[in-house]
């Protein structure tokens, strides 16, 4: 059974830091790209950053360039988002996606910012 599982969310102030792990189980983790998008209340889902298999190449979008760093532990299955310096603008819903053949989701992790 496949499960990819999202911890590390909360409340945080402008500012503030967050790491957020995502966990999977059930496929071969270090065969497929992975990559962690946000949806915002009224707002469609979006990619923030993504990682290929070995972790070699990392791409970010541009609103969090230079605040966000995905990164992941192949021999513990789980990719990792710190996020720094964030902003009001950054809370929203945070998913981990992993892509081969196949697409997979985790249930999200709710991130707040706000003083």
């Amino acid at each position: 059974q496949v499960q990819l599982v999202e911890s590390g969310g909360g409340l945080v102030q402008p500012g503030g830091s967050l790491r957020l792990s995502c966990a999977t189980s059930g496929f071969t983790f270090s065969m497929y790209a992975m990559s962690w998008y946000r949806q915002a209340p009224g707002k469609e889902r979006e990619p923030v950053a993504g990682i290929t298999s070995a972790g070699g190449i990392t791409n970010y979008a541009d609103s969090v360039k230079g605040r966000f760093t995905i990164s992941r532990d192949n021999a513990k299955n789980t990719v990792y988002l710190q996020m720094n310096s964030l902003k009001p603008e950054d809370t929203a819903v945070y998913y981990c996606n992993a892509k081969l053949f196949r697409s997979y989701w985790g249930q999200g992790t709710q991130v707040t910012v706000s003083s």
